[in-house]
């Protein structure tokens, strides 16, 4: 009883751990038609899985209970039926369920989650990976972000994907399945989301050392505020607000900073790096790996590597008030 009891606990605890893991990023919780269709594939496989395993450990037991009885172990005299419970659980079972899953997902599911023809789409939203962040291009307003899609809701929305260096792959768990990006191989997937809300993507590849610090958001937004936020997207950089703000944007551009990284409406043009233009309007920093709050922007540029060790990001030698005045102007980028 005390083991049995063990075990449950231990069973309750894995199970708590999984379920808050997969929180906001399970292809168990569906918020579109190709994810309704991946989850209730999986879930017909678990349980032709679990009828399976259920035979497997039903003979097993059998043949334990009769193992000292002559012949067949299993059922003794009735050989006939033991025969069968093998071959139907052994191999009509199996063999079924795999013929059947193998038509399913590939004219059903398939079907659901394929790339769509652009042509059906209304918007285009194009998604290169970089080790280790995603940048984010919407080539009909010009709109270039990092790590945060936008979408209108209940609208198809034709994902381009590439890669600028290494395999990266890209995959929104409750928005559609995954794909991956190749180097010198684009790929396209459909996203489309039912309702309002964030859903949260994340490299499914390993790329590298900070492979697991490589996620994203995918808001769906109701249509005017879209259209809104990418109206304000599109727009150039704001001037700096107040005195420290002003030495901050120079602070940036004589500095490495302008040759890494854009801000459109300034001289930097930097493509090393995620487009700043907007940074502050972005609800995480390196690829949702802190939240985006002054002291964590601080933080980040004072001390990048410490953050997410191996990024590309240098760390500067600067005067404690250049660091200040640097952190005021990015905190105006809205």
């Amino acid at each position: 009883m005390t083991r049995v009891r063990t075990a449950a606990v231990a069973l309750g605890v894995a199970s708590a751990m999984w379920v808050a893991g997969c929180g906001g990023q399970s292809a168990l919780d569906p918020r579109s038609e190709p994810t309704r269709e991946i989850a209730t594939l999986w879930w017909w496989m678990l349980a032709v899985a679990g009828v399976v395993l259920g035979g497997a450990i039903f003979l097993l037991l059998l043949a334990w209970l009769r193992r000292k009885t002559p012949g067949l172990p299993l059922l003794g005299r009735h050989e006939r039926v033991a025969t069968a419970l093998v071959i139907v659980f052994g191999i009509v079972i199996p063999l079924g369920t795999n013929v059947a899953v193998f038509v399913v997902a590939n004219f059903v599911v398939a079907k659901a989650t394929t790339a769509p023809d652009p042509r059906s789409t209304r918007m285009t939203v194009e998604v290169v990976g970089h080790q280790w962040f995603w940048e984010v291009r919407y080539p009909s307003a010009r709109v270039v972000t990092a790590n945060e899609i936008h979408i209108p809701v209940g609208t198809r929305v034709n994902v381009t994907a590439r890669t600028d260096d290494v395999i990266h792959s890209f995959w929104v768990p409750q928005l559609n399945r995954k794909i991956d990006m190749i180097p010198g191989h684009p790929n396209r997937v459909l996203l489309r989301a039912d309702r309002p809300g964030r859903y949260r993507g994340q490299c499914a590849e390993f790329c590298g050392e900070q492979h697991a610090h490589m996620a994203m958001y995918v808001y769906a937004d109701p249509p005017q505020r879209f259209r809104a936020w990418l109206a304000a997207n599109a727009r150039p950089r704001r001037p700096p607000a107040g005195p420290a703000a002003a030495r901050g944007e120079r602070v940036f551009l004589a500095n490495a900073c302008a040759q890494c990284h854009t801000i459109r409406g300034t001289p930097a043009g930097g493509d090393i790096g995620p487009d700043l233009t907007h940074v502050a309007s972005r609800s995480t920093l390196a690829a949702l790996t802190i939240r985006n709050t002054p002291p964590q922007l601080s933080r980040w540029i004072r001390d990048p590597q410490h953050v997410k060790p191996g990024n590309r990001m240098p760390e500067l030698a600067l005067a404690d008030r250049d660091w200040r005045d640097l952190a005021a102007y990015l905190e105006g980028l809205r």
